[in-house]
């Protein structure tokens, strides 16, 4: 009896072993990777924001996020996290904590912008930073002021100075690996609004934000234009500008999200004896090393002596390239020789008919 049972254990189990051992290509998966996006509505609650007449930027900011959440949730690929969804008070770290507790790819946060001078006007995008200028400094303050609104604030920000950025400089060293990826998704919303909504640009900028110095994922804060401007606030209060601005703002997180999402297929076995190399004569390989507002020379001297340095500029942000290659290998090389060098953050990508896309 006991012979009958540890055969038929036995049919059972080898079966399942066989099955288990077949070398699967790690390139090729069924499952599509789901992108997490957390939609931050600015302010709320017994925070307005900026109150312009009987417009607050709070309203606005979550109407915006409303829509541009129903326009992503309608991909499948897409999870979208938000931090509110009604007209409700929340404190700047508990913003923060959704997002890291969603693991989220991406932090979308979205505000009116205000000024003295009535006449201000266009779009910019925030990543984080240190950088300290007047202008900085007085939006900065704006949008950290709600820190005072919460309790026991004191203790939940220790250090931390709502007048100078750099009393966070660690939090900024913790999250230097994310800020080329935030740069680029800062760069595609300003380059969005420019193309889509013809506004004025006004470019990507860092500053010490504390929603954004304790995400821990890419981050942009987004200003999506002056209430005090008085055709902006026109235009921003409007169902029809709303959704202009939603539709921008969903355009540029797409683009993100194309550069991401290109090494994923679908499952299948193979000789995993064989060296697979993608089988494309046309396609070129470089290393990004930096992306920056700063113009410097493409020149091996100021990247650690890198080889073979491009530049490429988009919008106001200008790309670094290290590399030119048609092999996945050779470049692959040199990915691990600019990181071990202090590019941390270095990624290979490929250009093909014409188009970057990030490996």
């Amino acid at each position: 009896m006991k012979t009958k049972l540890y055969l038929i254990i036995a049919l059972i189990i080898i079966p399942v072993l066989s099955i288990a051992n077949i070398p699967i290509d790690s390139t090729k998966t069924n499952l599509k990777k789901v992108f997490t996006v957390v939609l931050d509505a600015g302010h709320g609650g017994k925070d307005p924001g900026k109150h312009v007449g009987h417009i607050k930027e709070s309203d606005i900011a979550l109407k915006v996020v409303k829509i541009l959440g129903k326009k992503l949730e309608s991909h499948q690929d897409i999870k979208v996290v938000y931090t509110r969804r009604t007209d409700k008070f929340l404190e700047l770290h508990q913003r923060a904590d959704i997002a890291n507790n969603a693991k989220a790819d991406l932090f979308v946060s979205v505000h009116c912008n205000a000024a003295a001078a009535t006449q201000a006007k266009g779009n910019e995008t925030w990543v984080l930073g240190i950088h300290r200028n007047a202008d900085n400094l007085e939006v900065v303050q704006r949008e950290n002021s709600v820190i005072l609104l919460e309790e026991d604030y004191k203790e939940k920000y220790v250090g931390f100075d709502l007048n100078d950025a750099s009393s966070f400089a660690t939090n900024l060293m913790t999250q230097e690996e994310y800020l080329d990826n935030s740069i680029e998704m800062g760069a595609n919303v300003q380059k969005r609004f420019t193309e889509d909504l013809k506004r004025k640009n006004r470019g990507v900028k860092q500053a010490g934000f504390a929603v954004l110095r304790l995400s821990y994922m890419p981050s942009v804060l987004i200003e999506t234009g002056f209430l005090t401007n008085r055709e902006e606030r026109n235009f921003l209060k409007s169902s029809a500008g709303q959704k202009k601005v939603a539709s921008s703002i969903y355009n540029a997180v797409l683009d993100y999200q194309k550069t991401r999402d290109i090494n994923l297929f679908e499952v299948g076995q193979v000789n995993t004896s064989a060296v697979i190399e993608p089988a494309a004569s046309n396609v070129i390989y470089k290393v990004q090393i930096s992306a920056s507002s700063k113009r410097l020379d493409a020149k091996s001297y100021n990247f650690n002596k890198l080889p073979d340095i491009s530049r490429e500029k988009d919008g106001g942000i200008y790309r670094y390239f290290t590399g030119n290659f048609s092999s996945l290998k050779k470049v692959s090389v040199l990915h691990k020789k600019a990181v071990a060098k202090g590019y941390k953050s270095a990624f290979i990508v490929f250009y093909k008919n014409g188009k970057r896309y990030r490996l």
